[in-house]
């Protein structure tokens, strides 16, 4: 067999050959910004595990121009043989160069991804930035490497670069060299770790900083003019350093952490060892311009890359199927932190969205089904579909059932264990497992390794619950799965509680010592409002369907105030679910709507107007004589609310009721958005119905927008505040504003504009999701006529958002 034919062995292999195994990479990388180009040297450090006569590794869109490699034949005394290969084969369909390498050379591209082009505004003149984006197959696009997570290394990199910028890369900088107009940039050799977390920044930034009690060195690097904007950033970083920190029981490994805001960016953040890269959104805060839920979200989003730092960077996936682990339990862990950090915000009801989100995007897939890649873009497809959502739904489910300290202790053993190295999902069940001296491998294999998630139907006959498992599908179809189900309930008070697994089909529970006895029972107490609660907490990753008495019992409770705020969260939650799966009717679901009108808790009434959207939008297409008259309910169900709500809630409550149509905050609105034209500086949508909360600058605009079919000169307006918007936040609520037009005309135009030059091809995410009701046949048919351009301009993951929110805008 020729050579040619033996090569031919390694193309369309999933992984690479294990013949060789990197120790340690020198990468030199000198950037032509001008020329959005690079090129490079990279040296690697090998063992040889096997014999073999080809070396395999991972390379895509590079030129390779010259090729070598050497072998030591005595490493006292330096002898080395030079062999330079009779052939390089450079495969990009599989994204593999066979046999060594040395110098290379690529483009900036502008993806998003690799080592990527961005640009910024230095004094008005548009200049260009290089960063990198090397999650999860991306390494391979800058240099040539081994580009799996198993396959650690230390990394020592040197940069080329123009010398009036500024270069960041994961490790401090250990010298620098100018010569004329280019500056050399050492940095120091960082310890282990995966190609997916090498990063470097060029370009131009402020820089404040802090250093942490354990001496670390925390910095972030902002745009030019804007480093107040970082301080908020820095300050939970630096917090949840120390939290973390505690937690695992393990300090944070590295002698710096760097945080730096890029202007184009496709996530939100990316957790690179001792360099996070954010988009500018997510992590710049300033009173003026930002609401409190983006205060809120900045301080989940930098808790869970800080996470990161120990659960994915210190210990690694050892496969890509293994990243939903990494993510959703980052997720979890960032709430905890932002619990910790500001109590006052009680985060963990709104940890309730991420469950849902996991319930709402689980039915269809497995856990693992999505994550079985060889591309980068599968990945972001994998994520919509499920990942983190639902990891993170069901960590929490396992944290309950094991109780807060065990958890804890069993994390910082497995942190411990598997420092520096890869783990598998069954590893840390595996440690789970020895800690706690629970079977959590058969439990959680239930959870993750099938599609979807149970329904437990349940019923009350003579005291006796008679509990029911099926796999909940939103065709209204049982599946056949089954799982250890975590069951939790309370009966007529938080103080009669009983758990228990479900493991079977079906079980029975004799509850007769837990019902309230006839001398305890009250009429006003008791009676109609002797209730049964079943998932206390809404801490197990299922849904609940009650029978008819039970459910009308829950009514009443939730009228009398006997429920928790998350508990009334997931009634109205399995409610809404049962009855998208045509298990329970329209009425029933507006008769429980009906019982929350008098709702003031964010998290509740955020889920309600969710609701209303998306019973308009299932309306609109079935029955569309009923949209008005639905509309009508839903405005006095939130009215009840408006006039008493304050803080971040009352934003949200007048967006819903400037998208329904309501007639006096439309006319306020546009009173106030023509004051605000006349002057930048008005309270007027700042005050009154529209009281201290930025965010009610959103529901001036979409009432803006409602109207346009009227006025054309809103529209226009509207574009000029984008236009002559400095802040990020501003430009991204002028963003999520604008589709909610109900012309089609000027919805053709909003979504041309939302392609258009204007609008960072990252940020068309923010737009989308607001398609009105009206607009959504609209944007379909347009996006079918222009799909050609779309395909060829959003490529990879933001296609994929562009399809899922023109397809379901709400």
């Amino acid at each position: 067999m020729d050579q040619k034919q033996n090569i031919e062995q390694f193309k369309g292999q999933p992984r690479l050959p294990k013949f060789a195994i990197p120790k340690r990479y020198d990468l030199h990388l000198k950037l032509d910004l001008s020329a959005c180009t690079f090129s490079g040297l990279v040296h690697i450090n090998l063992s040889i595990v096997e014999t073999t006569k080809f070396i395999v590794l991972n390379a895509c869109e590079l030129v390779v121009h010259e090729v070598f490699f050497t072998t030591s034949l005595n490493h006292l005394s330096h002898t080395c043989l030079r062999f330079t290969p009779c052939d390089v084969v450079l495969n990009g369909n599989d994204e593999i160069l066979m046999l060594g390498f040395e110098q290379f050379s690529g483009a900036l591209n502008e993806q998003l991804k690799g080592l990527y082009k961005c640009t910024y505004a230095d004094k008005g003149v548009r200049k260009n930035m290089a960063v990198t984006q090397f999650e999860a197959l991306q390494a391979r696009l800058c240099f040539p490497c081994w580009d799996e997570p198993a396959l650690k290394a230390t990394f020592k990199i040197t940069l080329d670069l123009p010398s009036e910028l500024i270069a960041l890369s994961n490790m401090p900088i250990n010298d620098e060299k100018i010569n004329g107009n280019v500056k050399t940039v050492y940095f120091e050799e960082s310890p282990k770790m995966s190609t997916y977390l090498v990063a470097i920044a060029v370009g131009l930034f402020d820089h404040i900083e802090e250093t942490t009690a354990d001496g670390i060195k925390v910095g972030v690097y902002c745009p030019v003019g804007k480093s107040d904007e970082g301080k908020f950033a820095l300050e939970v970083a630096v917090k949840s350093l120390d939290i973390f920190t505690r937690y695992f029981s393990m300090p944070y490994p590295l002698p710096k952490l760097d945080m730096v805001a890029v202007p184009e960016f496709f996530g939100g953040g990316m957790e690179n060892y001792g360099l996070i890269v954010y988009r500018e959104n997510e992590i710049l805060y300033t009173d003026s311009h930002s609401t409190a839920a983006r205060k809120q979200r900045l301080t989940i989003v930098v808790a869970h890359e800080v996470a990161h730092l120990w659960f994915g960077n210190l210990v690694t996936m050892e496969w890509w199927t293994h990243l939903w682990l990494n993510e959703g339990f980052a997720t979890w862990i960032s709430y905890m932190a932002t619990d910790i950090m500001f109590p006052e915000w009680k985060i963990w009801t709104q940890f309730l969205q991420e469950i849902n989100g996991g319930l709402r995007l689980s039915w269809k897939l497995a856990i693992h089904a999505a994550m079985e890649i060889q591309h980068g873009h599968e990945v972001d497809e994998a994520f919509d579909a499920i990942g983190y959502k639902k990891g993170s739904a069901v960590i929490r489910m396992l944290q309950e059932y094991i109780g807060d300290e065990i958890f804890q202790k069993s994390l910082s053993f497995y942190i411990r264990r598997y420092a520096w190295s890869n783990a598998r999902t069954e590893d840390l069940w595996s440690v789970l497992s020895e800690v706690t001296g629970i079977q959590v491998n058969s439990m959680m294999d239930s959870w993750t390794k099938q599609k979807g998630y149970p329904v437990i139907s349940v019923k009350s006959k003579d005291h006796i619950l008679e509990f029911e498992q099926s796999q909940f599908l939103l065709s209204g179809f049982h599946g056949d799965g089954q799982w250890i189900v975590p069951i939790t309930l309370c009966f007529g008070s938080y103080d009669r509680i009983k758990s228990f697994l479900l493991e079977s089909k079906s079980e029975n529970l004799d509850a007769s010592e837990l019902f309230p006895t006839s001398d305890e029972q009250n009429e006003d107490e008791y009676g109609e409002a002797s209730w049964i609660k079943v998932n206390i907490g809404q801490s197990g990753f299922y849904r609940v369907k009650y029978g008819d008495e039970l459910h009308a019992r829950l009514r009443k409770a939730i009228e009398k105030g006997f429920l928790s705020v998350t508990d009334k969260y997931g009634i109205l939650d399995d409610r809404y679910a049962l009855c998208v799966a045509c298990e329970q009717s329209l009425s029933s679901l507006l008769l429980l709507m009906d019982v929350y009108r008098k709702e003031s808790d964010y998290i509740i009434l955020s889920k309600l107007i969710d609701v209303c959207y998306n019973v308009l939008e299932v309306l609109r297409d079935a029955i569309p004589e009923l949209t008005n008259a639905l509309k009508e309910i839903f405005i006095n169900i939130l009215l009840c609310s408006a006039n008493h709500l304050t803080g971040l809630m009352r934003g949200e409550v007048l967006m819903a009721l400037a998208a329904f149509d309501h007639a006096k905050t439309h006319e306020q609105a546009m009173h106030r958005f023509q004051s605000f034209l006349d002057d930048r500086s008005t309270e007027l949508l700042s005050v009154g119905i529209f009281s201290n909360i930025y965010n009610t600058k959103r529901a001036a605009y979409i009432a803006v927008m409602r109207n346009a079919n009227t006025s054309r000169d809103g529209f226009e307006s509207l574009l000029k505040v984008y236009r002559e918007a400095d802040a990020v936040q501003e430009k991204e609520h002028v963003l999520r504003t604008m589709a909610s037009t109900p012309s089609p005309d000027i919805l053709v135009e909003v979504l041309k504009f939302f392609i258009s030059k204007e609008v960072r091809d990252q940020d068309i995410v923010y737009g989308l999701p607001g398609i009105s009701l009206e607009g959504h046949e609209i944007a379909w048919r347009w996006m079918k006529e222009n799909w050609n351009f779309i395909v060829n301009k959003y490529n990879g993951g933001l296609l994929t958002h562009f399809i899922r929110d023109i397809i379901s805008p709400t």
